[in-house]
């Protein structure tokens, strides 16, 4: 075989790959978004620190009995305020229980397309937090950082993943 024709048919080989989104040129960087602080009125972030509007509110919190286990004992109870927040693209925050120096005791994810429309626009509910030592909560804190984007890194999808993360969840024992 010719070296001419070597290499044109190598050549439409790499073009039939590069067409097909088969490429090894992929250039994938993944980067994580700093936490940002926690609040019981916080104005939520993306991933690359930008404040598009809307906000997240810790209303109030209390310790009680959860109606469908009241055998565990205390649960932390809170209610929600979701402002700016659309019903099917918006945001989801981290809600902690901590203690009197801020450490997370339990946490949990809390998505504003699971509250209750209100007439004035915000989206409202209530959720509950399992802790250990439910006599050491001292509150409830929202962390601004918005948990609705993509997670999928380049090791996972070099195509199509890959950039800006929010930072990983918080959990158990975090300084917020």
């Amino acid at each position: 075989m010719s070296p001419l024709r070597l290499f044109a048919g190598a050549s439409s080989i790499l073009v039939i790959l590069a067409l097909s989104g088969c490429s090894f040129l992929w250039s994938c960087t993944d980067t994580t978004a700093e936490r940002g602080e926690a609040g019981v009125r916080v104005q939520i972030e993306d991933t690359h620190g930008q404040r598009p509007g809307a906000t997240a509110e810790v209303v109030d919190w209390r310790l009680e009995l959860h109606p469908q286990v009241p055998s565990e004992g205390d649960k932390v109870h809170f209610h929600y305020r979701f402002d700016g927040a659309d019903k099917y693209s918006g945001p989801a925050v981290d809600a902690c229980a901590v203690d009197k120096k801020r450490v997370a005791l339990g946490c949990q994810m809390v998505y504003s397309s699971g509250a209750r429309p209100e007439p004035d626009g915000a989206r409202t509910g209530d959720d509950w937090l399992d802790v250990e030592h439910p006599e050491q909560v001292a509150g409830v804190l929202f962390i601004p950082n918005d948990q609705s984007y993509d997670r999928r890194t380049c090791e996972e999808d070099i195509k199509d993943g890959g950039g800006m993360h929010p930072p990983e969840p918080a959990g158990r024992g975090d300084q917020l």
